[in-house]
């Protein structure tokens, strides 16, 4: 085996026996460094948006989220606070109503969602420290509110403007004949003091004191659909999640932030299995240079290789010779290209040269993963070609 190492590596750095062998073995050589290198860095970018995604998504779900089994109203407020703040574990929790609701301003208006938070909202989600402009609401008046970038645009609502208001219109439950417009909706004027980026999940909210809610849905000062949970230690929300189950019966149900984004992750894992599967392909069409390579190479050396079988070399020795050829060309490109796609990674990471949008760099992120998946599948494609065409000479090898 150690001679067989020796001739290959020879046979991959000495001169071919003709100009085409050469160009044909280098070129298998550089389409994988440029597969890999193409594989890693596209990979280190998708890591990039998940990791931005991942961030933005942390300010819309808490570490864990209780809500009512049964209907919209939370019940039993007092004992759940009582159980969350005998818990160590649990360092802030906040009360949320969300609802749908329209918003209008002037002759255009949407349907949006309203998010009613109260003051400790910020201490388990910080979405304060996303604003795009403006400020957090202090929650002086229950009209102040901060709005989604892409709504915000949509309607061109003025920001920090004390004479122009937009309007917030929630349908009034009951029955009965309808005899104006006040016996249809609740309203409300709102004043919008800054906007947040939207993503998917974020995407047409609204988020105001929980007090605007509260009047406009005509709920009482202590009600609350949902209260959301700041963790000590976020890896023991499972824990928690079952103790908190026991003390409070049925009557909640209690999901921890991976269980409320189960269509993100989905979303996320079905985008990151289609980009293996893609440069996965990629990679394996181009082992097909590989497999012209390993061919043409053991023609060229034909003579050669009779001579080695007069000096006692066998059939599987020979054939050990060419497929640890294919396995240094694969070795080779994989160690080039990961070398090729990090440096390409630090360089976008450090400059930003590459942008999506015109205010937007490329986001990378390198992970160790990422360099063992993109090597563990070229050296799948790569070896398996290299032991399938290093038997392709047997029948030559049989007539000597």
């Amino acid at each position: 085996m150690k001679n067989a190492f020796y001739i290959a590596s020879r046979y991959l750095i000495s001169k071919k026996g003709s100009t085409a062998v050469t160009f044909i073995t280098w070129l298998a050589a550089f389409a994988m460094v440029a597969a890999v290198a193409a594989m890693f860095i596209i990979i280190s970018v998708f890591s990039g948006l998940e990791e931005i995604n991942k961030e933005m998504i942390a300010n819309l779900h808490a570490d864990l989220t209780i809500k009512s089994k049964s209907g919209k109203l939370l019940t039993n407020i007092n004992n759940i606070k009582s159980a969350l703040k005998e818990d160590d574990q649990v360092i802030h929790f906040s009360r949320i109503i969300e609802e749908k609701v329209y918003l209008g301003y002037k002759d255009r208006g949407e349907i949006a969602y309203l998010r009613g938070v109260d003051s400790a909202y910020t201490s388990v989600n910080p979405i304060n420290e996303t604003l795009f402009y403006g400020k957090y609401p202090n929650f002086t008046y229950s009209n102040e509110v901060i709005m989604e970038n892409g709504l915000d645009n949509r309607l061109s609502l003025p920001v920090n403007s004390s004479e122009d208001f937009a309007t917030l219109l929630m349908p009034k439950p009951g029955k009965g004949i309808i005899q104006q417009e006040n016996d249809i909706f609740n309203k409300k004027d709102i004043y919008v003091t800054g906007i947040f980026p939207g993503n998917d999940q974020l995407d047409n909210y609204i988020i105001a004191p929980i007090e605007l809610t509260q009047e406009l849905l005509g709920l009482a000062k202590n009600d609350c659909y949902q209260i959301v949970i700041k963790l000590k230690d976020p890896s023991s929300a499972d824990m928690l999640k079952s103790n908190l189950e026991k003390k409070l019966g049925n009557i909640v149900t209690i999901h921890t932030k991976s269980e409320e984004n189960a269509a993100f992750w989905k979303m996320i894992n079905t985008e990151k299995l289609m980009i293996y599967l893609i440069f996965g392909l990629v990679i394996f069409i181009t082992t097909f240079n590989l497999a012209g390579a390993i061919t043409i190479l053991q023609l060229d050396k034909k003579e050669q290789a009779k001579s080695l079988i007069a000096l006692g070399f066998n059939k599987a020795n020979l054939r050990l010779i060419y497929f640890f050829t294919g396995f240094l060309i694969v070795g080779s490109g994989i160690v080039c290209g990961l070398l090729i796609g990090s440096i390409t990674c630090y360089f976008q990471i450090e400059t930003g040269v590459f942008k999506a949008s015109e205010n937007l760099a490329f986001p990378v992120k390198i992970e160790w993963l990422n360099y063992f998946i993109v090597a563990g599948i070229a050296l799948f494609f790569g070896l398996s070609i290299s032991v399938i065409f290093s038997k392709v000479n047997k029948r030559y090898l049989s007539e000597n």
